[in-house]
């Protein structure tokens, strides 16, 4: 397309634009994913973290993590000419949920990233979509020198549905977060056209 117009005289193509929450506990690599795949320089609201945080943040695990998000974190990918992510990486403390209910207004579904060595980190993430029916995946994100352990065992340890995917992702790199975002579409249509299909009988 060069200045609005598309080439060959076709009229240009109005993107659906969708919206996918990234969810999870402190330090899990929520700001790391947006990055990993935002066509657009993230917006970022991170800061230092403080000795005034240091009795209510818990940095074991992750000792080296310097920043925390405070606000959210912002980006965008286009996953084909018609259609549109934005991304918002919701803040991991417990101090700052109350600004779930504002990010996840209008979501489409949202990905809940967990980490083996701190899994109990993301039970209030799963408790949060479960309970407001937003559909979403979890992305077990394999940090190196971090324990694998089988997927049904990780669901066991999560308690989650049957029908709620677990997919192993590095949320460094792009085309494995890019895998987890197009689940949580297709896990959205799916749930979306099973409920249709339940009201229609």
């Amino acid at each position: 397309m060069i200045f609005g117009r598309s080439e060959r005289g076709k009229p240009p193509v109005e993107p659906v634009t969708l919206k996918i929450l990234v969810a999870g506990g402190f330090g899990v690599g929520k700001t790391t994913l947006v990055g990993a795949v935002s066509e657009i320089r993230p917006l970022r609201t991170e800061e230092l973290l403080t000795e005034a945080g240091r009795p209510v943040d818990d940095t074991s695990g992750v000792e080296a993590k310097s920043t925390t998000t405070v606000a959210m974190d912002f980006g965008r990918i286009t996953l084909r000419e018609d259609l549109v992510l934005y991304l918002f990486g919701t803040p991991g403390q417990e101090r700052f949920w109350f600004m779930w209910d504002e990010l996840s207004e209008g979501a489409l579904g949202a990905v809940v990233l967990a980490d083996t060595r701190r899994l109990e980190d993301c039970f209030a993430a799963v408790d949060y979509f479960e309970r407001r029916a937003i559909p979403f995946v979890v992305g077990v994100n394999c940090f190196e020198g971090s324990a694998r352990y089988p997927q049904d065992a990780v669901r066991r340890a999560l308690d989650l549905d049957d029908d709620v995917p677990l997919v192993l992702c590095d949320a460094r790199d792009r085309e494995s977060v890019k895998e987890v975002l197009v689940g949580v579409v297709q896990h959205a249509m799916t749930q979306s056209a099973r409920r249709r299909s339940t009201v229609a009988t």
